[in-house]
C-alpha cells in the first residue's frame, strides 16, 4: 500500500502516543482517520487537532476489552467512510508491576491481559471478517513489543507475557491469511528503537473502576518516561528515548513495502536478540540481563 489517499485507517488507542502519531502521519498522506479510545479528554483533543489540519476524521469511544465496542467502532467507520483499509490494533497499557510476581495484584493481571491481549483478539474478531469480505487490499497491524516478543525482561512479567502472546497471535494471523491467499496483509509493529515517550507509564489514568486498587501509581515508582530518565540518571545512565512520530514514520515506510516486521533496533538490541537465540540453541541456562528490587 503505497498510496494512502482516500484509504480509511482505524486506530485503537489512537488518542495518544503512537496511535496519535499514526493518525496524523496517515491523515497528512490523505487517509481518512477513525480514532477509537477510552480516554475521553484525549479523544476530544485529538479530534479537534485533526479537524484543524483539515484531515477527514472521526473519533469514537472504544473499549478494546469489549468485542461489542470494537464491532461498534468498525460499524461507525464503515458508515462514515464506506469501508476500512487499514486497522491498527494499537491500544495497550502497562500495569506498572514491580517486585515478586507472586505478590502482584490479581487486578493488575486482569487489566493488562484484558487490554493488551484481549484487545488484539477482539480487534481480529471485529475487523478481519470485514476486511476479508471487502475483497480489497487491506492491512492489519498489531502493536507489539520487543519486550516479550523478542526478549524477556524480568522486571515486567505481566506486560512481557501479554506481548509475547500478542506476537504469536500476530504471526499466526499472518500465516493464516497467507495460507488463505486473502487480500489482507498483516504486520507486527514494534515501537522503538529506544523507549518510546508515550503515556504507557501513566496508564492508570484510564484504569477501569472495577480493577482499581487501593494504592495509586505504579508499584515500580515509574509513572512517566521522565521518572525513568531520572532513575537511570541515578545510576549514571543517560536514557535514550524515541518520539512516537518516529515510530509512525517507520511504520508507514514498512507498510509501503508490505513488510511484516515493522521493527527498528539498535546494535545493542540486536546483540541481545542474537544472544537469546544462541542461549536457546545451546540449551544454556537463562541469565537475566537485569532484575529490579
Amino acid at each position: 500500500m503505497k498510496d494512502f489517499t482516500g484509504k480509511v485507517a482505524v486506530i485503537t488507542g489512537g488518542a495518544s502516543g503512537v496511535g496519535r502519531s499514526l493518525a496524523f502521519a496517515l491523515g497528512r498522506r490523505g487517509a481518512k482517520i477513525v480514532v477509537g479510545d477510552v480516554d475521553t479528554a484525549a479523544m476530544e483533543q485529538v479530534g479537534k487537532e485533526l479537524e484543524a489540519e483539515g484531515i477527514a476524521a472521526m473519533v469514537a469511544h472504544c473499549d478494546v476489552t469489549q468485542l461489542d465496542s470494537q464491532n461498534a467502532l468498525a460499524d461507525a467507520a464503515q458508515e462514515a467512510f464506506g469501508g476500512i483499509h487499514l486497522v491498527f490494533a494499537n491500544a495497550g497499557i502497562g500495569a506498572g508491576e514491580s517486585g515478586a510476581m507472586w505478590d502482584y495484584s490479581e487486578k493488575d493481571w486482569q487489566w493488562c491481559l484484558n487490554v493488551n491481549l484481549w484487545g488484539v483478539i477482539n480487534a481480529i474478531r471485529a475487523f478481519m471478517p470485514r476486511l476479508v469480505a471487502q475483497g480489497e487490499p487491506a492491512h492489519f497491524v498489531v502493536t507489539g513489543s520487543g519486550n516479550g516478543a523478542l526478549l524477556v525482561y524480568p522486571d515486567q512479567p505481566i506486560y512481557t507475557a501479554t506481548k509475547a502472546a500478542v506476537h504469536t497471535i500476530t504471526e499466526n494471523l499472518h500465516y493464516q491469511v497467507q495460507a488463505g491467499q486473502l487480500p489482507v496483509a498483516v504486520s507486527a509493529l514494534f515501537p522503538g528503537p529506544h523507549i518510546v515517550d508515550t503515556g504507557l507509564f501513566n496508564s492508570g489514568r484510564v484504569r477501569p473502576e472495577a480493577l482499581q486498587k487501593e494504592s495509586s501509581g505504579n508499584a515500580s515508582g515509574i509513572n512517566s518516561v521522565d521518572d525513568m530518565k531520572r532513575m537511570a540518571a541515578e545510576y549514571g545512565i543517560e536514557l535514550q528515548t524515541t518520539h512516537p512520530d518516529e515510530v509512525a514514520a517507520m511504520a508507514i515506510a514498512g507498510l509501503e513495502k508490505d513488510a511484516f516486521w515493522l521493527l527498528e533496533t539498535t546494535p545493542e538490541t540486536d546483540a541481545k536478540i542474537r544472544a537469546r537465540c544462541e542461549m536457546i540453541m545451546n540449551r544454556s541456562t537463562p541469565v537475566p540481563d537485569q532484575v529490579g528490587g
